[in-house]
């Protein structure tokens, strides 16, 4: 049986390219352009919004991505659907036909959601752990990991001898790439802000922040039995979920707001319409009368 996991934080992007000389093209040929020169280094955050982009389209083309009708969709729109711009950037959202329990947002501001993660987690509870994410976003957690890998991987490919050389970013090499994003994790300060920045957008717009601790208590719970060695190892350079969670309790006892949270039903049907259900109302009926 197939673990289930999540990773809080940005999961992939790509490399960055200075403003000179550097374009990006889709394709096997070549995706983008890497200065190999570290000195004189640039890389601004609309660099790492531009690339996020070019990232996330390709994992979306690679992924099954719920269609506008789906379920899930419907249900991630219903949810956080009207929460699309914040303080410098503009989010928008997908979901991903998977199995693991996963989210993450990038610095261009798209959200991706997993299903797996839908089901096990109620509307309070998915808003508390998006919120999350949109907090690394928000705070620029984001772009300083692409950024961070950009110069990573400048390194890796001898930026020491500061040479002005430009080579191109193959599109086999995206998976090597998306690798070292993920070893790449955020500091328990970055995470400590995004789970704050979480709880705040609870506050403001009127849910039960309970949600937060309800999120890390699930979170917590599948750290442990046989899943315990790698979330410990994942979450390695970050606080525990049952710290977050306790965190997330005392938050919401300091401003008088705490109660034991009970999870709500989760529903990832399509809702019932009024025509669908005149219509089924109907062909009851006839069967009905056909039997007399």
């Amino acid at each position: 049986m197939k673990k289930k996991f999540i990773v809080l934080g940005v999961l992939f992007a790509t490399f960055g390219f200075t403003r000179m000389n550097a374009q990006i093209n889709f394709g096997e040929k070549a995706l983008g352009a890497v200065q190999k020169g570290v000195s004189g280094f640039t890389f601004s955050n609309a660099d790492a919004a531009a690339l996020s982009k070019a990232a996330v389209d390709k994992m979306d083309a690679e992924h099954e991505v719920a269609a506008a009708t789906d379920p899930y969709t419907l249900r991630l729109n219903r949810v956080f659907g009207k929460y699309t711009a914040g303080d410098g950037y503009t989010l928008n959202y997908k979901v991903y036909k998977l199995k693991e329990v996963n989210a993450f947002a990038t610095a261009d501001g798209s959200v991706r959601v997993y299903s797996g993660l839908m089901d096990i987690m109620d509307d309070n509870e998915l808003l508390a752990v998006i919120g999350h994410e949109i907090g690394h976003v928000a705070n620029h957690d984001s772009q300083d990991a692409i950024k961070a890998a950009y110069r990573k991987e400048a390194l890796l490919e001898g930026a020491a001898s500061q040479s002005a050389t430009i080579a191109s970013v193959t599109d086999s090499q995206l998976g090597k790439i998306g690798s070292a994003i993920i070893d790449s994790k955020f500091s328990r300060k970055q995470e400590a802000e995004a789970d704050l920045f979480s709880y705040d957008f609870l506050k403001k717009n009127g849910y039960n922040v309970n949600a937060e601790e309800s999120a890390f208590r699930i979170l917590a719970k599948m750290s442990e039995g046989t899943e315990s060695s790698f979330i410990d190892q994942m979450m390695s350079s970050h606080p525990d979920s049952k710290q977050r969670a306790e965190d997330a309790k005392k938050r919401a006892e300091k401003d008088g707001l705490y109660k034991p949270y009970v999870q709500q039903k989760i529903v990832n049907t399509a809702p019932v319409t009024k025509a669908a259900t005149t219509k089924k109302a109907a062909t009851t009926k006839k069967a009905t009368t056909k039997k007399k």
